[in-house]
């Protein structure tokens, strides 16, 4: 039987670090046209597309608790495979598509220390886009027992902001959070020459659960 702690802590939404500039002014509309609503006709015709709005922004910024997974590699974004592409130098690129129906908090893939966390400027096309790999973008590496990882966190039409929680140098465990994306994007991770890959394009994917690679 399962400690109940802990299966409390599992079933724990909370809302994720760095979504306040969105959804603070979101619940604070809300909040006010409900109140008026009760005195003013227009307030109560706000109200309800105000009230809706809000409930979207915290079902957008969820950060559940999660049991994470073992595995070398284990998937830093909720979404679906959107493409496995085999790299110039012997590694492999697995992107993952994330629309705005997931979780869009990423975690680390492994454990390790973070030796570089570089933001590069860029466009915004939609993230399922081929173009997309030239947009915004945060370009994280991991020091790991498997050498050196690549993680990219990548914008897309709507996600113009990504957030980094930690900073270089920081060591992590497996399935810790390291960032957030805001609304629609793609996360891709770089396997290591040799490593196998466990998804299928189209699979879906959870964060700290799904493993990546394979025995």
């Amino acid at each position: 039987m399962p400690d109940s702690q802990t299966s409390a802590s599992r079933g724990r939404v909370r809302i994720a670090r760095g979504a306040s500039p969105w959804l603070l002014p979101t619940v604070a509309t809300a909040a006010l046209s409900l109140v008026r609503s009760r005195r003013s006709r227009g307030a109560a015709v706000v109200a309800v597309p105000a009230t809706a709005l809000a409930a979207g922004m915290l079902w957008f910024f969820r950060d559940p608790e999660r049991q994470i997974s073992q595995g070398r590699v284990i998937s830093p974004a909720d979404g679906v495979v959107q493409s496995i592409m085999p790299w110039k130098d012997g590694r492999t690129r697995v992107a993952i598509f994330m629309s705005p129906l997931n979780v869009h908090v990423n975690r680390a893939p492994l454990s390790g220390e973070v030796t570089s966390v570089e933001h590069i400027p860029g466009g915004f096309v939609p993230a399922f886009n081929k173009e997309s790999e030239n947009n915004e973008r945060v370009v994280w590496h991991f020091d790991t027992e498997l050498g050196d990882i690549e993680m990219v966190q990548i914008a897309g039409a709507v996600a113009r902001r990504i957030v980094p929680y930690i900073p270089q140098g920081t060591k992590v465990e497996q399935g810790d959070r390291i960032g957030l994306i805001r609304f629609g994007s793609r996360v891709d991770i770089y396997l290591p020459e040799g490593v196998d890959v466990a998804v299928e394009v189209g699979q879906k994917t959870v964060a700290g659960v799904t493993r990546i690679d394979r025995d």
